[in-house]
């Protein structure tokens, strides 16, 4: 590969593109409404809202010192990040904090990225991720949702053209600000009817003797703040 094809690859994962029209940025924002929204249309794409949680779960867990074994995630949606290490602390606080979160702050540092003009940035980013989450993964179908994932933002960066891009990089940060929070509302449904008696919540509360309702509303307060943040940058950008 010579040396001006190199460049051209990095110009186009590092370089700037043009702002889409504002109509693009509403008609997908939109639509990520209507996929959140709509029951059928989320039980399939909550599955990218649990690899992000997954990731996020296994991504702190890395960072603060941990060793991470694996992660499954299932037909259900739901998943499974399993790290070794001192069983209490921060670093084990902050893994546990992770997951909730994180899919709402990708949002968030993705529209960043977005009005700053970087567009195929985060398409470029998020195919890396996910390869590197693929080597951690430890089941069939957990394997198979993240490299059909991966291969739908790896096709788009490559093949198609600004405007598909823009398209589905806007409509990708929308989704993720949007579904990172409807599954905090969902964990507080399940828990007023007494269910999910080991959520990410239930565990803070072991790990620091904070209510777990309190947690509830950290999840709550980190995912609104964000689709409120990030929808002023995308639709005022």
């Amino acid at each position: 590969m010579n040396a001006e094809k190199i460049a051209d690859i990095w110009d186009r994962v590092l370089g700037t593109q043009p702002d889409p029209e504002l109509w693009l940025v509403i008609a997908t924002g939109l639509v990520a409404l209507a996929v959140v929204g709509a029951r059928p249309s989320w039980r399939i794409t909550r599955n990218a809202v649990t690899i992000a949680h997954e990731g996020g779960h296994g991504l702190i867990a890395l960072l603060t010192g941990r060793r991470l074994q694996g992660i499954r995630l299932h037909s259900d949606t739901s998943g499974l990040t399993v790290s070794r290490g001192k069983p209490t602390g921060i670093g084990m606080v902050l893994t546990a904090a992770a997951g909730y979160t994180a899919p709402s702050l990708l949002g968030l540092g993705g529209a960043w990225l977005l009005v700053a003009g970087h567009i195929t940035l985060p398409l470029w980013g998020a195919t890396a991720l996910l390869l590197a989450m693929l080597v951690m993964i430890r089941n069939a179908y957990g394997a198979l949702t993240v490299v059909l994932t991966g291969a739908a933002f790896f096709l788009v960066s490559w093949l198609t053209g600004p405007e598909v891009q823009a398209a589905f990089a806007y409509g990708v940060v929308w989704f993720l600000l949007l579904g990172g929070v409807r599954p905090v509302f969902e964990l507080q449904g399940k828990r007023r009817r007494g269910g999910a008696p080991d959520s990410d919540a239930d565990q803070l509360h072991r790990l620091t003797n904070v209510p777990a309702g309190a947690w509830l509303l950290f999840f709550h307060t980190v995912a609104l703040c964000s689709l409120i943040g990030g929808g002023r940058w995308l639709l005022a950008r």
